[in-house]
């Protein structure tokens, strides 16, 4: 369970919705923090996105629920890339979310693609960023797509 892990944190009671449990978005809001942290991590941060004008941005979000999670546990999230297309820079995420006993609590998939935040139009990412993008952690059925 420790590798990748690119979020630790504590569930907040904003977090909670009316059943006591984690509401749907903030899974989100944790995935979405442990990418940001991970591609931060290996030289892509938000001030380098902002340079250059590109973006990440999603097309599909899919969550599984495994467990339930509840005020005040800690959890950590995993990040996974799982596809990658060179030729249109199109990728796949999995994340996996774990409560603090390090039982799995949710699968998270995405699918997306980086943005021309002027143009606002699909773009590849810039010829410097493949060796980071080569960094990230890949799963054991990852999938480099050429076409």
């Amino acid at each position: 369970m420790e590798n990748n892990i690119f979020y630790e944190g504590q569930v907040l009671w904003s977090q909670i919705d009316a059943n006591v449990h984690l509401r749907h978005s903030a899974y989100a809001d944790f995935c979405a923090q442990a990418r940001s942290n991970m591609l931060n991590q290996l030289g892509l941060s938000l001030s380098e996105f902002n340079q250059k004008k590109i973006g990440p941005i999603l097309f599909r979000e899919e969550l599984n629920y495994l467990r339930e999670i509840g005020l005040d546990e800690r959890i950590k999230v995993s990040v996974e890339i799982i596809k990658f297309n060179v030729k249109n820079s199109r990728f796949s995420f999995r994340h996996e979310i774990f409560k603090e006993n390090g039982v799995k609590a949710a699968v998270v998939v995405v699918d997306g693609a980086w943005m021309d935040i002027v143009a606002r139009k699909l773009t590849n990412i810039p010829e410097e960023w493949m060796s980071i993008i080569h960094k990230i952690p890949r799963a054991a059925d990852y999938l480099e797509i050429n076409e």
